[in-house]
């Protein structure tokens, strides 16, 4: 362990900037995100709460693939600009479907799925006809990406297990499909993707307020509800605290470190893989704490035990694997200065899991207190270990 930081330097290209258009095009990811709680918490059974994971896994492989394709296309261009509408309107249908995916409006979830992936790779399309370097990765693109949208298709077609196992084959394709070309005719804008990964992060976070909003309203302010929506917001609060803080910022700066394939295959990994397992811990927390809210007296049972501690707990151990892959690149490049890395997240994150049985005997408000006591017992330690690292991200913050 090293408590050496490495910071971003002055990229020499241009910058790329999240425009108003990509902003308005993750509004309806927002919902989509809210919908996914709304199916788990419908059907809070553990079958329930993989369909969940499933479908949120496909919507968020949907939404990186956009995030990839306006680091090649400006999407506020005519044709461009039409695509993403299309897109969104598609999305939308994609959000409306959640709760019914695997169920009645299966087959409407699958047709928009399709759709959405379909629209992305014609856009892409036009992006490799302005940048022939993309053409090669595009064209072996296709085959995976677009088999995994025509299972996921096929799944409204089938039930029990079958049906599952087509999802999880599909996906195993669409996240597949990234590992094909090896990074190699992607270009990559360092501050476009740490802005844009980061504002799906507070989407994500904004998805729990949300959550709690919706559990408190028509209960009476007790004392009890008004203190448990404080200890909700305030493990909000250290969620973005541990992300945005130091993370996020050096994450962009080993972007801005390397280029070509190397940048592309570490925005993949950190990105597009490593980011879905945080989002996921995001809303199975969000999901756990409006169950906790609506019974503050009460022991959880186990699936939404599972979801307030072992979501924490995924949050944070999928911080580790971040950094670890950070890690992992400086020591394969010619930098001088590797990356900061701590036990604080692990330490964390093994408590989360230790807090699961604990939620089972113990009433629900003093879970959630719980779980805030170790949220924000991680970032005390990050700002009283890492004082100067901290410092020292926080003056290069572009």
């Amino acid at each position: 362990m090293t408590r050496t930081v490495s910071l971003p330097r002055v990229a020499r290209e241009r910058e790329q900037r999240v425009t108003p258009l990509e902003l308005f095009f993750d509004l309806v990811v927002v919902f989509a995100i809210t919908q996914v709680t709304a199916l788990m918490s419908h059907d809070p059974t553990w079958i329930g709460l993989g369909r969940g994971l499933l479908v949120l896994a496909a919507v968020w492989w949907a939404w990186t693939g956009y995030a990839w394709l306006t680091n090649h296309l400006e999407p506020e261009e005519g044709l461009v600009r039409a695509g993403m509408f299309a897109a969104m309107a598609a999305m939308l249908v994609v959000a409306l479907a959640v709760p019914g995916s695997f169920g009645d409006e299966a087959l409407v979830f699958g047709v928009a799925f399709l759709l959405v992936r379909v629209i992305n790779l014609l856009l892409y399309v036009v992006a490799a006809r302005r940048d022939r370097d993309l053409l090669r990765p595009i064209v072996r693109l296709f085959p995976p990406a677009g088999i995994g949208a025509l299972l996921i298709l096929a799944a409204a077609f089938a039930d029990g297990a079958a049906q599952t196992v087509l999802w999880i084959v599909a996906l195993l394709m669409l996240y597949g499909s990234a590992l094909v070309a090896r990074g190699q005719g992607w270009h990559i804008s360092p501050a476009h993707f740490a802005e844009r990964y980061g504002l799906i992060v507070i989407i994500a976070l904004g998805e729990s307020v949300i959550s709690l909003g919706v559990a408190a309203s028509g209960l009476r302010l007790t004392a009890g509800i008004v203190t448990a929506a404080v200890l909700g917001i305030a493990v909000i609060a250290a969620l973005w605290w541990a992300y945005f803080d130091v993370y996020s910022v050096l994450a962009q700066g080993q972007l801005e470190e390397t280029s070509g394939a190397e940048r592309a295959r570490l925005a993949r990994d950190y990105y597009s893989y490593l980011h879905m397992p945080m989002i996921a811990g995001v809303v199975l927390f969000a999901l756990g704490l409006e169950v906790s809210i609506r019974h503050l007296d009460d022991p959880l049972d186990a699936i939404p035990a599972v979801a307030l501690c072992g979501g924490l707990a995924a949050y944070f151990l999928a911080h580790v694997v971040l950094r670890l892959r950070l890690v992992h690149f400086v020591r394969h490049t010619t930098t001088d200065r590797p990356a900061w890395i701590g036990p604080g997240r692990l330490v964390a994150g093994v408590a989360m899991l230790a807090l699961i049985p604990v939620a089972l005997a113990v009433p629900a408000l003093l879970s959630v207190a719980l779980v805030t006591a170790v949220c924000w017992g991680l970032i005390a330690w990050d700002v009283l270990h890492y004082r100067s690292e901290r410092g020292q991200v926080r003056q290069a913050r572009p």
